[in-house]
């Protein structure tokens, strides 16, 4: 089991970033590998990624999830194994720290050997910049989801 633990700083409101990840259609947007997310329903979702050239597909279950303070998920079922936890921290009323922190099974000798080489590393603080690069120049969400689901 590989582990990756991420961190950004965004320049928007707690509000304004958590309420952008709850939108998972438009990971497309700023998550490089995935080519498309459909919501299924509140705490479902199917996942469509590519990967080192190979495409892949599973869903998702959102586990646990708290307005402003963080979102967590496990795969369901598909072609890769994983879980991980989005948190945001509150830094000013114009700042956030996003982290984020993926448990993952490398599938195969490339996925394995990029894992000893820190390439899942390197792509999830891609992924984090480009999110930045998307809500702060948006400076709003595209929407958003206020609901809790209980651990």
């Amino acid at each position: 089991m590989a582990q990756i633990i991420e961190t950004v700083d965004v320049d928007v409101p707690v509000t304004t970033a958590y309420d952008q990840w709850t939108q998972f259609e438009s990971f497309p947007q700023f998550l490089e590998e995935v080519e498309s997310i459909t919501q299924k329903d509140d705490t479902h979702t199917h996942w469509k990624v590519k990967v080192g050239g190979a495409e892949r597909e599973f869903d998702a279950v959102i586990t646990e999830q708290h307005p402003d303070e963080r979102v967590a998920w496990t795969s369901t079922g598909g072609d890769t194994e994983h879980a991980g936890v989005v948190t945001f921290h509150k830094l000013s009323d114009t700042q956030t720290r996003v982290t984020v922190q993926i448990d993952w099974e490398p599938e195969g000798l490339l996925e394995k050997a990029g894992a000893l080489v820190g390439a899942g590393k390197h792509a999830v603080k891609k992924d984090l910049d480009n999110f930045k690069e998307f809500i702060e120049k948006r400076g709003t969400e595209t929407g958003a989801w206020r609901g809790d689901v209980q651990a």
